[in-house]
């Protein structure tokens, strides 16, 4: 009788089917850490282009590394976040600045009518007028107003209107303010002015120390230039346009200046 030979009881085999999951925390976690190195990276089109794919790759192209996800929000709630501690909210800032504007508006509008109030009660409507517009309120005088054809010596009586401009600048303090003086196109002949340049610049200079004898307005805010004949007014070839030309300016310099608010608002009896 032959012997049964024996066999052995078969090894199970281990079960490998905790290494499917495995891996895929594997790639998960290398894909993870890809994205936040990529989000530390500057370079945003990179890093679109790697989530996208692999979006692809993971799950159809949809998921947590859809890009969009990453991009800035329109919902400005959202951006409310990320504004640095002292900075002003744009719609406040906006909101003073109007609030300074309209202030300003009110404060130019008052001088211009102190102004005009003077030069109508003193019957100087030939001489000067006023006008306001989006960047500045102008006291345009006319020469014959102030000097003696070819001088630069302010007339005895004009220094009565020179004080009163001062009182009235006195009140609104922090405006800068420019003294231009202009001419016509005749040249000068002279040894003290040699051009139309040298008579506007001084011109303007002797009137703005007169202004500044007011001890009350700041020396820091005001500055003088010289013309000549080269920003005219009126044609030069009428005695009436050359005489329109020969003229001093005064310019109250708006801080807060926008050319579609404000309207040009003109007291000049040659306009009416």
């Amino acid at each position: 009788m032959s012997k049964k030979t024996r066999h052995e009881p078969h090894e199970e085999h281990a079960d490998e089917s905790w290494l499917l999951p495995y891996a895929d925390l594997l790639t998960l976690l290398l894909a993870l850490f890809l994205v936040l190195y990529a989000m530390s990276a500057t370079d945003a089109k990179k890093f679109q282009e790697m989530s996208e794919a692999f979006n692809v790759v993971l799950n159809g192209g949809v998921g947590v590394l859809d890009y969009s996800k990453t991009e800035p929000s329109d919902d400005p709630a959202d951006k409310g976040d990320n504004k640095a501690p002292n900075s002003i909210p744009a719609p406040k800032a906006d909101k003073k600045r109007e609030q300074l504007m309209k202030q300003e508006q009110e404060d130019l509008e008052k001088l211009k009518k102190q102004l005009d109030t003077y030069i109508k009660k003193n019957g100087l409507t030939t001489e000067l007028s006023t006008k306001l517009n989006h960047s500045q309120l102008m006291i345009t005088i006319r020469d014959n107003a102030l000097f003696a054809p070819g001088e630069a010596v302010v007339k005895p009586e004009a220094r009565m209107l020179a004080k009163e401009i001062s009182n009235l600048l006195h009140q609104f303090p922090d405006y800068d303010v420019i003294v231009s003086g202009h001419t016509d196109d005749v040249p000068m002949n002279s040894t003290k002015y040699p051009s139309n340049w040298d008579l506007s610049s001084d011109r303007a200079l002797q009137f703005m120390k007169i202004l500044l004898l007011n001890e009350s307005l700041d020396p820091k805010r005001f500055m003088s230039t010289g013309y000549g004949e080269y920003r005219p007014i009126a044609t030069n070839d009428t005695t009436a346009g050359k005489a329109k030309n020969r003229r001093v300016e005064v310019s109250i310099i708006r801080k807060y200046q926008d050319s579609n608010t404000y309207t040009s608002v003109t007291n000049s009896k040659n306009d009416e």
